[in-house]
Protein backbone atom coordinates (compact mmCIF):
# COMPACT_ATOMS: atom_id res chain seq x y z
CA UNK A 1 0.00 0.00 0.00
CA UNK A 2 2.64 2.24 1.01
CA UNK A 3 4.71 1.46 -2.27
CA UNK A 4 1.28 2.73 -4.34
CA UNK A 5 1.25 6.20 -2.77
CA UNK A 6 4.89 6.84 -3.55
CA UNK A 7 3.85 5.73 -7.52
CA UNK A 8 1.35 7.71 -7.69
CA UNK A 9 3.22 10.88 -5.89
CA UNK A 10 5.47 10.60 -9.01
CA UNK A 11 3.38 11.15 -11.42
CA UNK A 12 1.69 13.65 -9.42
CA UNK A 13 5.28 15.78 -9.85
CA UNK A 14 5.80 14.93 -13.49
CA UNK A 15 2.69 16.52 -14.43
CA UNK A 16 2.43 19.59 -12.69
CA UNK A 17 6.86 19.80 -14.33
CA UNK A 18 5.23 19.56 -17.68
CA UNK A 19 2.62 22.18 -17.55
CA UNK A 20 5.43 24.28 -15.36
CA UNK A 21 7.92 23.97 -18.56
CA UNK A 22 6.06 25.67 -21.38
CA UNK A 23 5.67 29.05 -19.74
CA UNK A 24 9.47 29.35 -19.42
CA UNK A 25 10.67 29.57 -22.75
CA UNK A 26 10.51 32.40 -25.62
CA UNK A 27 9.21 32.64 -28.39
CA UNK A 28 11.44 33.61 -31.97
CA UNK A 29 9.41 34.75 -35.13
CA UNK A 30 11.89 35.10 -38.53
CA UNK A 31 12.19 38.25 -41.04
CA UNK A 32 10.16 36.73 -44.24
CA UNK A 33 12.41 38.16 -47.53
CA UNK A 34 11.11 39.03 -50.68
CA UNK A 35 12.12 39.07 -54.46
CA UNK A 36 11.01 38.44 -57.63
CA UNK A 37 11.45 37.15 -61.43
CA UNK A 38 11.14 38.58 -64.89
CA UNK A 39 10.97 36.53 -67.57
CA UNK A 40 11.25 36.28 -71.36
CA UNK A 41 10.03 33.30 -73.27
CA UNK A 42 11.44 32.76 -77.16
CA UNK A 43 11.38 30.09 -80.07
CA UNK A 44 14.67 28.49 -79.90
CA UNK A 45 15.03 28.11 -83.52
CA UNK A 46 14.20 32.03 -84.56
CA UNK A 47 14.67 33.87 -80.98
CA UNK A 48 11.24 35.22 -81.55
CA UNK A 49 9.36 35.99 -78.34
CA UNK A 50 6.27 33.39 -77.89
CA UNK A 51 3.01 34.98 -76.27
CA UNK A 52 0.29 32.84 -74.09
CA UNK A 53 3.42 30.22 -72.97
CA UNK A 54 2.18 29.50 -69.31
CA UNK A 55 4.33 29.55 -66.75
CA UNK A 56 4.07 27.17 -63.05
CA UNK A 57 6.16 27.48 -60.23
CA UNK A 58 7.48 24.60 -57.51
CA UNK A 59 7.09 24.97 -55.12
CA UNK A 60 3.08 26.77 -55.98
CA UNK A 61 2.63 30.33 -56.83
CA UNK A 62 0.37 31.66 -58.80
CA UNK A 63 -0.14 30.87 -62.86
CA UNK A 64 0.61 33.22 -65.16
CA UNK A 65 0.68 33.53 -69.05
CA UNK A 66 3.19 35.40 -71.56
CA UNK A 67 2.14 38.62 -72.98
CA UNK A 68 2.34 39.57 -76.58
CA UNK A 69 5.95 40.14 -76.21
CA UNK A 70 6.70 37.17 -74.37
CA UNK A 71 6.82 38.69 -71.25
CA UNK A 72 6.03 37.36 -67.78
CA UNK A 73 6.54 38.54 -64.01
CA UNK A 74 6.36 37.08 -60.67
CA UNK A 75 6.78 39.49 -58.44
CA UNK A 76 6.55 39.41 -54.28
CA UNK A 77 8.02 35.85 -53.97
CA UNK A 78 9.98 34.55 -50.67
CA UNK A 79 13.70 34.07 -51.15
CA UNK A 80 14.44 30.93 -52.06
CA UNK A 81 14.56 28.05 -55.05
CA UNK A 82 12.07 27.86 -57.49
CA UNK A 83 11.33 25.75 -60.79
CA UNK A 84 9.44 27.17 -63.21
CA UNK A 85 7.71 24.73 -66.17
CA UNK A 86 6.84 26.95 -69.11
CA UNK A 87 4.48 25.24 -71.93
CA UNK A 88 2.88 26.05 -74.88
CA UNK A 89 1.21 23.87 -77.42
CA UNK A 90 3.42 22.67 -80.32
CA UNK A 91 6.38 23.35 -77.92
CA UNK A 92 8.23 20.93 -75.80
CA UNK A 93 8.37 21.95 -72.13
CA UNK A 94 11.14 23.58 -70.56
CA UNK A 95 11.86 23.61 -66.94
CA UNK A 96 14.41 26.22 -65.68
CA UNK A 97 14.91 26.68 -61.99
CA UNK A 98 15.82 29.69 -60.30
CA UNK A 99 17.37 30.97 -57.56
CA UNK A 100 15.40 34.27 -55.93
CA UNK A 101 17.27 36.69 -54.14
CA UNK A 102 16.16 39.57 -51.33
CA UNK A 103 15.68 42.53 -53.94
CA UNK A 104 15.66 43.24 -57.55
CA UNK A 105 13.42 40.42 -59.51
CA UNK A 106 15.73 38.09 -61.53
CA UNK A 107 16.35 38.10 -65.14
CA UNK A 108 15.42 34.35 -66.79
CA UNK A 109 15.25 33.82 -70.17
CA UNK A 110 13.49 30.34 -71.06
CA UNK A 111 13.66 29.34 -74.53
CA UNK A 112 11.36 26.63 -76.34
CA UNK A 113 11.95 24.11 -78.90
CA UNK A 114 9.61 23.15 -81.17
CA UNK A 115 7.70 19.23 -80.18
CA UNK A 116 8.86 16.68 -82.64
CA UNK A 117 5.62 15.62 -83.61
CA UNK A 118 5.06 19.23 -84.86
CA UNK A 119 8.40 19.55 -86.91
CA UNK A 120 7.95 19.25 -90.41
CA UNK A 121 11.10 16.94 -92.69
CA UNK A 122 13.08 19.19 -95.02
CA UNK A 123 13.05 19.07 -98.63
CA UNK A 124 15.14 16.63 -100.16
CA UNK A 125 18.76 18.53 -102.17
CA UNK A 126 18.28 20.25 -105.25
CA UNK A 127 19.66 22.06 -108.36
CA UNK A 128 22.93 20.32 -108.29
CA UNK A 129 25.90 21.84 -109.98
CA UNK A 130 27.52 20.61 -111.74
CA UNK A 131 23.91 19.30 -113.42
CA UNK A 132 22.89 15.53 -113.22
CA UNK A 133 25.15 13.64 -116.17
CA UNK A 134 27.19 16.68 -117.17
CA UNK A 135 30.09 16.14 -119.24
CA UNK A 136 34.06 17.15 -119.59
CA UNK A 137 34.27 18.09 -116.03
CA UNK A 138 37.50 19.61 -114.65
CA UNK A 139 39.76 17.58 -111.94
CA UNK A 140 39.26 20.31 -109.40
CA UNK A 141 35.34 21.02 -108.98
CA UNK A 142 33.35 22.89 -106.98
CA UNK A 143 30.00 20.87 -106.51
CA UNK A 144 26.90 23.02 -105.26
CA UNK A 145 23.61 22.02 -104.41
CA UNK A 146 20.20 23.89 -102.67
CA UNK A 147 18.38 22.62 -99.20
CA UNK A 148 15.34 24.08 -98.33
CA UNK A 149 12.55 23.18 -95.29
CA UNK A 150 8.93 23.60 -95.16
CA UNK A 151 9.55 25.17 -91.32
CA UNK A 152 11.37 28.14 -92.84
CA UNK A 153 13.05 29.31 -89.71
CA UNK A 154 14.40 25.78 -89.60
CA UNK A 155 19.02 25.27 -89.48
CA UNK A 156 19.69 22.60 -91.42
CA UNK A 157 23.24 20.69 -92.42
CA UNK A 158 24.19 18.45 -95.22
CA UNK A 159 26.26 15.67 -95.52
CA UNK A 160 27.93 14.77 -98.74
CA UNK A 161 29.62 11.49 -100.13
CA UNK A 162 31.39 10.82 -103.19
CA UNK A 163 32.00 7.58 -105.31
CA UNK A 164 33.91 6.28 -108.02
CA UNK A 165 32.67 4.58 -110.91
CA UNK A 166 33.89 0.52 -110.91
CA UNK A 167 35.25 1.27 -107.39
CA UNK A 168 33.91 0.95 -103.74
CA UNK A 169 36.08 4.14 -102.37
CA UNK A 170 33.62 6.50 -100.79
CA UNK A 171 35.17 9.42 -99.99
CA UNK A 172 33.32 12.18 -97.24
CA UNK A 173 33.34 15.42 -98.42
CA UNK A 174 31.27 17.07 -95.98
CA UNK A 175 29.82 15.93 -92.64
CA UNK A 176 27.08 18.05 -90.62
CA UNK A 177 27.76 21.48 -92.01
CA UNK A 178 26.20 24.45 -93.12
CA UNK A 179 27.80 24.87 -96.36
CA UNK A 180 25.49 24.34 -99.89
CA UNK A 181 29.57 24.26 -102.07
CA UNK A 182 32.30 21.93 -101.37
CA UNK A 183 35.11 21.69 -103.82
CA UNK A 184 36.86 18.39 -104.65
CA UNK A 185 40.49 17.99 -105.98
CA UNK A 186 42.37 15.12 -107.36
CA UNK A 187 39.31 14.08 -109.30
CA UNK A 188 40.55 11.15 -112.32
CA UNK A 189 40.10 12.21 -115.98
CA UNK A 190 37.59 10.23 -118.29
CA UNK A 191 35.80 9.12 -114.99
CA UNK A 192 32.04 9.31 -114.28
CA UNK A 193 31.76 10.17 -110.27
CA UNK A 194 28.26 9.98 -108.12
CA UNK A 195 27.73 11.88 -105.58
CA UNK A 196 24.75 12.60 -102.90
CA UNK A 197 23.32 14.68 -100.16
CA UNK A 198 22.28 14.47 -97.10
CA UNK A 199 20.21 17.03 -95.11
CA UNK A 200 19.31 17.11 -91.64
CA UNK A 201 17.53 19.89 -89.62
CA UNK A 202 17.87 20.91 -86.10
CA UNK A 203 15.40 18.24 -84.70
CA UNK A 204 17.39 15.57 -86.64
CA UNK A 205 14.93 14.80 -89.30
CA UNK A 206 16.80 13.54 -92.47
CA UNK A 207 16.27 13.48 -96.05
CA UNK A 208 18.45 11.64 -98.64
CA UNK A 209 18.79 13.81 -101.70
CA UNK A 210 18.76 11.78 -105.40
CA UNK A 211 22.27 10.44 -106.65
CA UNK A 212 23.93 12.61 -109.31
CA UNK A 213 26.51 12.18 -111.57
CA UNK A 214 29.18 13.49 -114.02
CA UNK A 215 31.88 12.52 -116.14
CA UNK A 216 35.58 14.85 -116.01
CA UNK A 217 37.06 15.63 -119.08
CA UNK A 218 39.49 13.43 -121.20
CA UNK A 219 43.09 13.54 -119.92
CA UNK A 220 44.91 16.47 -122.03
CA UNK A 221 47.71 15.37 -124.44
CA UNK A 222 50.95 17.24 -122.98
CA UNK A 223 53.93 16.18 -124.20
CA UNK A 224 56.20 17.80 -121.82
CA UNK A 225 57.34 16.37 -118.92
CA UNK A 226 59.31 18.14 -115.80
CA UNK A 227 60.44 18.44 -111.94
CA UNK A 228 59.79 21.23 -109.90
CA UNK A 229 60.37 21.93 -105.97
CA UNK A 230 58.27 23.57 -104.47
CA UNK A 231 58.09 23.99 -100.49
CA UNK A 232 61.11 21.87 -100.46
CA UNK A 233 58.90 18.76 -102.08
CA UNK A 234 60.28 17.64 -105.86
CA UNK A 235 57.54 16.42 -107.86
CA UNK A 236 56.36 15.54 -111.32
CA UNK A 237 54.66 18.04 -113.52
CA UNK A 238 53.04 17.68 -117.39
CA UNK A 239 52.00 20.04 -118.79
CA UNK A 240 51.38 21.75 -122.98
CA UNK A 241 53.83 23.83 -124.45
CA UNK A 242 52.03 27.03 -123.04
CA UNK A 243 51.76 26.17 -119.61
CA UNK A 244 48.20 25.11 -120.00
CA UNK A 245 46.89 21.87 -118.60
CA UNK A 246 49.71 21.80 -115.81
CA UNK A 247 49.01 18.52 -113.78
CA UNK A 248 50.75 17.31 -110.44
CA UNK A 249 51.58 13.68 -111.09
CA UNK A 250 53.39 12.97 -107.90
CA UNK A 251 51.95 14.10 -104.47
CA UNK A 252 54.20 12.12 -102.24
CA UNK A 253 56.48 13.56 -99.24
CA UNK A 254 59.55 11.73 -100.97
CA UNK A 255 61.87 13.04 -104.10
CA UNK A 256 59.98 11.96 -107.31
CA UNK A 257 62.29 13.00 -110.24
CA UNK A 258 64.08 12.70 -113.96
CA UNK A 259 60.52 11.81 -115.62
CA UNK A 260 60.81 9.99 -119.18
CA UNK A 261 57.54 9.37 -121.31
CA UNK A 262 58.13 5.90 -122.86
CA UNK A 263 58.05 5.72 -127.03
CA UNK A 264 54.72 4.80 -127.32
CA UNK A 265 53.26 7.41 -124.48
CA UNK A 266 51.29 5.18 -121.93
CA UNK A 267 53.58 4.56 -119.13
CA UNK A 268 55.88 7.53 -117.40
CA UNK A 269 59.13 6.19 -115.88
CA UNK A 270 60.67 7.70 -112.96
CA UNK A 271 62.60 7.58 -110.02
CA UNK A 272 62.39 7.86 -106.60
CA UNK A 273 63.67 7.69 -103.11
CA UNK A 274 60.72 6.54 -101.13
CA UNK A 275 62.27 3.84 -100.09
CA UNK A 276 65.60 4.91 -99.17
CA UNK A 277 67.39 4.74 -102.48
CA UNK A 278 66.61 6.22 -105.79
CA UNK A 279 64.56 3.52 -107.21
CA UNK A 280 62.67 2.55 -110.35
CA UNK A 281 59.04 3.20 -111.08
CA UNK A 282 56.28 3.82 -113.96
CA UNK A 283 53.10 5.32 -113.34
CA UNK A 284 50.08 6.20 -115.89
CA UNK A 285 50.19 9.52 -118.02
CA UNK A 286 47.36 10.88 -115.32
CA UNK A 287 49.97 9.35 -111.82
CA UNK A 288 47.94 7.11 -111.19
CA UNK A 289 49.25 3.68 -110.71
CA UNK A 290 52.56 3.81 -109.88
CA UNK A 291 54.86 0.23 -109.97
CA UNK A 292 58.26 -0.62 -108.28
CA UNK A 293 60.40 -1.74 -111.67
CA UNK A 294 64.17 -2.50 -109.77
CA UNK A 295 65.04 -4.45 -107.30
CA UNK A 296 65.43 -3.33 -103.87
CA UNK A 297 69.06 -4.52 -103.82
CA UNK A 298 69.99 -2.33 -107.03
CA UNK A 299 69.04 1.37 -106.85
CA UNK A 300 69.48 3.72 -109.57
CA UNK A 301 72.08 5.78 -107.49
CA UNK A 302 76.28 5.89 -107.72
CA UNK A 303 78.71 8.65 -108.11
CA UNK A 304 76.32 11.76 -109.09
CA UNK A 305 74.03 9.32 -110.15
CA UNK A 306 70.47 10.19 -107.55
CA UNK A 307 67.91 8.91 -109.98
CA UNK A 308 69.62 10.14 -113.08
CA UNK A 309 70.91 7.20 -115.09
CA UNK A 310 67.75 5.23 -117.13
CA UNK A 311 66.68 5.55 -120.65
CA UNK A 312 63.85 3.81 -122.26
CA UNK A 313 64.49 1.43 -124.90
CA UNK A 314 63.74 2.59 -128.58
CA UNK A 315 60.04 0.20 -128.55
CA UNK A 316 59.64 1.33 -124.99
CA UNK A 317 59.67 -2.54 -123.42
CA UNK A 318 62.59 -2.26 -121.86
CA UNK A 319 64.74 0.17 -119.60
CA UNK A 320 68.60 0.28 -119.18
CA UNK A 321 69.71 2.11 -116.01
CA UNK A 322 73.12 2.18 -113.79
CA UNK A 323 73.77 1.22 -110.46
CA UNK A 324 77.26 2.12 -109.67
CA UNK A 325 79.70 0.71 -111.80
CA UNK A 326 77.28 -2.06 -113.49
CA UNK A 327 74.35 -1.29 -116.38
CA UNK A 328 71.24 -3.30 -115.95
CA UNK A 329 68.60 -3.73 -118.21
CA UNK A 330 65.05 -4.76 -117.15
CA UNK A 331 61.60 -5.40 -118.56
CA UNK A 332 59.35 -2.79 -118.55
CA UNK A 333 57.09 -4.80 -115.78
CA UNK A 334 60.18 -5.48 -114.18
CA UNK A 335 61.07 -8.89 -114.91
CA UNK A 336 64.00 -9.79 -117.13
CA UNK A 337 66.78 -8.05 -115.00
CA UNK A 338 70.44 -8.49 -117.04
CA UNK A 339 73.38 -6.77 -116.41
CA UNK A 340 74.86 -5.43 -119.66
CA UNK A 341 77.94 -3.32 -118.63
CA UNK A 342 81.15 -2.70 -116.11
CA UNK A 343 82.24 0.45 -116.02
CA UNK A 344 86.29 0.87 -116.13
CA UNK A 345 87.71 0.37 -112.96
CA UNK A 346 87.13 3.04 -110.31
CA UNK A 347 84.41 4.42 -112.11
CA UNK A 348 80.62 4.49 -112.30
CA UNK A 349 78.33 4.84 -114.70
CA UNK A 350 75.87 8.05 -114.89
CA UNK A 351 73.87 9.55 -117.47
CA UNK A 352 72.78 7.34 -120.95
CA UNK A 353 70.79 7.31 -123.56
CA UNK A 354 69.20 4.63 -126.09
CA UNK A 355 69.74 5.20 -129.53
CA UNK A 356 66.38 5.13 -131.75
CA UNK A 357 68.22 3.73 -134.81
CA UNK A 358 71.20 1.85 -134.70
CA UNK A 359 70.70 -0.07 -131.67
CA UNK A 360 73.50 1.44 -129.48
CA UNK A 361 73.96 3.15 -125.90
CA UNK A 362 75.83 6.00 -125.30
CA UNK A 363 76.83 6.09 -121.40
CA UNK A 364 78.84 8.63 -118.90
CA UNK A 365 81.47 6.94 -116.69
CA UNK A 366 82.38 9.35 -113.54
CA UNK A 367 85.14 9.14 -111.39
CA UNK A 368 84.82 10.06 -107.08
CA UNK A 369 84.56 13.54 -108.43
CA UNK A 370 81.78 14.55 -111.22
CA UNK A 371 84.41 16.75 -112.80
CA UNK A 372 86.10 12.89 -113.92
CA UNK A 373 83.79 12.18 -116.68
CA UNK A 374 84.22 10.35 -120.23
CA UNK A 375 81.76 9.39 -123.04
CA UNK A 376 81.33 5.68 -124.03
CA UNK A 377 79.62 3.81 -126.68
CA UNK A 378 78.31 0.45 -126.40
CA UNK A 379 75.98 -1.99 -128.30
CA UNK A 380 72.57 -2.63 -126.87
CA UNK A 381 73.70 -6.25 -125.90
CA UNK A 382 76.60 -4.63 -123.79
CA UNK A 383 79.26 -5.62 -125.99
CA UNK A 384 81.64 -3.00 -127.81
CA UNK A 385 82.21 -0.92 -124.39
CA UNK A 386 84.55 2.20 -127.03
CA UNK A 387 85.35 5.63 -125.18
CA UNK A 388 83.75 8.38 -127.48
CA UNK A 389 85.20 11.33 -125.41
CA UNK A 390 87.92 11.20 -123.21
CA UNK A 391 88.29 13.61 -119.73
CA UNK A 392 88.40 17.32 -120.26
CA UNK A 393 88.53 20.05 -118.19
CA UNK A 394 85.76 21.00 -116.52
CA UNK A 395 82.26 18.74 -116.38
CA UNK A 396 81.14 16.26 -119.05
CA UNK A 397 77.60 15.55 -118.58
CA UNK A 398 74.34 14.20 -120.38
CA UNK A 399 74.84 12.64 -123.34
CA UNK A 400 72.26 12.09 -125.62
CA UNK A 401 71.66 10.81 -129.46
CA UNK A 402 69.94 12.41 -132.48
CA UNK A 403 66.92 10.89 -133.90
CA UNK A 404 68.36 8.71 -136.33
CA UNK A 405 71.47 8.00 -133.87
CA UNK A 406 74.24 9.89 -136.21
CA UNK A 407 75.24 12.86 -133.94
CA UNK A 408 75.09 13.27 -130.05
CA UNK A 409 74.51 16.39 -127.72
CA UNK A 410 75.77 16.52 -124.30
CA UNK A 411 76.87 19.65 -121.76
CA UNK A 412 80.64 20.84 -120.99
CA UNK A 413 81.63 23.47 -118.83
CA UNK A 414 83.53 25.43 -121.25
CA UNK A 415 85.62 27.20 -118.24
CA UNK A 416 87.54 24.02 -117.39
CA UNK A 417 86.34 24.96 -113.73
CA UNK A 418 86.82 21.41 -111.24
CA UNK A 419 84.97 21.30 -107.96
CA UNK A 420 84.04 18.65 -106.11
CA UNK A 421 80.68 19.71 -105.41
CA UNK A 422 79.98 19.44 -108.87
CA UNK A 423 79.79 23.47 -109.21
CA UNK A 424 79.75 24.55 -112.76
CA UNK A 425 80.61 28.48 -113.68
CA UNK A 426 79.79 28.02 -117.64
CA UNK A 427 78.37 24.73 -119.12
CA UNK A 428 77.40 25.61 -122.78
CA UNK A 429 75.58 22.60 -125.17
CA UNK A 430 78.00 20.81 -127.84
CA UNK A 431 76.67 19.00 -130.89
CA UNK A 432 78.58 16.27 -132.69
CA UNK A 433 79.19 13.56 -135.31
CA UNK A 434 79.85 9.96 -133.44
CA UNK A 435 83.27 10.36 -135.34
CA UNK A 436 83.94 13.53 -133.04
CA UNK A 437 83.33 15.92 -136.45
CA UNK A 438 81.03 18.83 -136.96
CA UNK A 439 81.38 20.05 -133.58
CA UNK A 440 78.39 22.96 -132.46
CA UNK A 441 78.85 24.89 -129.62
CA UNK A 442 74.59 25.66 -129.76
CA UNK A 443 75.06 27.88 -126.48
CA UNK A 444 77.62 30.24 -128.05
CA UNK A 445 76.42 33.75 -129.31
CA UNK A 446 75.75 32.93 -132.75
CA UNK A 447 73.26 35.18 -133.49
CA UNK A 448 72.68 39.53 -133.04
CA UNK A 449 70.57 42.09 -131.09
CA UNK A 450 68.35 40.19 -128.56
CA UNK A 451 69.00 36.57 -129.27
CA UNK A 452 72.66 36.62 -128.02
CA UNK A 453 73.03 33.26 -126.74
CA UNK A 454 73.10 31.87 -123.35
CA UNK A 455 72.77 34.13 -120.52
CA UNK A 456 76.10 35.24 -118.37
CA UNK A 457 76.53 33.49 -115.42
CA UNK A 458 73.93 30.53 -116.04
CA UNK A 459 74.81 27.28 -116.94
CA UNK A 460 73.07 25.01 -119.87
CA UNK A 461 72.35 21.64 -118.92
CA UNK A 462 70.42 18.76 -119.28
CA UNK A 463 70.23 19.03 -123.46
CA UNK A 464 67.66 16.45 -125.55
CA UNK A 465 66.53 16.45 -129.21
CA UNK A 466 62.79 17.33 -129.61
CA UNK A 467 60.63 14.66 -131.06
CA UNK A 468 61.02 16.18 -134.30
CA UNK A 469 64.49 16.60 -134.33
CA UNK A 470 64.12 20.37 -135.18
CA UNK A 471 65.21 21.51 -131.74
CA UNK A 472 66.80 20.84 -128.21
CA UNK A 473 64.83 21.47 -125.00
CA UNK A 474 67.23 22.32 -122.22
CA UNK A 475 67.64 23.26 -118.77
CA UNK A 476 69.22 26.57 -117.83
CA UNK A 477 70.58 27.39 -114.45
CA UNK A 478 72.32 30.33 -112.54
CA UNK A 479 75.99 29.12 -111.60
CA UNK A 480 75.54 29.79 -108.05
CA UNK A 481 72.90 27.11 -108.25
CA UNK A 482 70.73 29.63 -106.14
CA UNK A 483 67.84 30.59 -108.31
CA UNK A 484 65.47 28.30 -109.54
CA UNK A 485 65.94 26.28 -112.74
CA UNK A 486 64.38 26.80 -116.33
CA UNK A 487 63.19 24.82 -118.97
CA UNK A 488 64.40 26.21 -122.20
CA UNK A 489 64.17 25.36 -126.35
CA UNK A 490 66.50 26.09 -128.95
CA UNK A 491 67.04 25.94 -132.79
CA UNK A 492 70.05 23.22 -133.43
CA UNK A 493 72.16 26.42 -134.18
CA UNK A 494 71.66 27.64 -130.96
CA UNK A 495 69.32 30.13 -132.26
CA UNK A 496 65.62 30.89 -131.13
CA UNK A 497 66.24 30.65 -127.10
CA UNK A 498 62.68 30.32 -125.85
CA UNK A 499 61.92 29.79 -122.63
CA UNK A 500 59.20 26.84 -121.55
CA UNK A 501 58.78 26.73 -117.98
CA UNK A 502 60.60 28.23 -114.97
CA UNK A 503 60.67 26.56 -111.73
CA UNK A 504 61.52 23.06 -113.76
CA UNK A 505 64.23 20.79 -114.54
CA UNK A 506 65.20 17.71 -115.75
CA UNK A 507 62.33 18.24 -118.86
CA UNK A 508 61.13 15.31 -121.60
CA UNK A 509 59.31 15.93 -124.66
CA UNK A 510 57.52 13.31 -126.40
Amino acid sequence: MLLTLRILARLFLVLLLAQALPACETTTIEPVYYGGIEGLVVDAATNLPIANAVITTNPATSSITTDSEGKFSLPNLVVGKYALAVRKTDFKTETVNVQVGEGPAVAVKVPLEKASGTNRRPNPPSNPSPAERATNQATRLTLRWRVTDPDKTDSLRSEVVLYESNSTDRRQLLTNSRDTTITVNDLKYNTIYFWQVTVRDKAGETVRGDVWSFQTGVLPDNRYLFVRETAGNTDIYSSDEAGANLLRLTKSVFVETAPQLSPNRDLIAYTSNALGQYQLYTMRRDGSDPRLITPYGIPVEGYGNAGLAYRWSPDGSQLIYASYDKLWRVNRDGTGLTQLATAPAGRHFRECDWATQGNRIVVQTVGANLYDAELYLLNADGSGLTQLIGNLPGRLDSPSFSINGSMILYSRDVDGYENANGRQLNAHIFMQRLDGTGVVDLSAALATGTNTGKIAGTNDVYPHFSPNGAKVIFMNVSNDNLSAPEVWTMDLDGRNRARLFQNASLPDWK
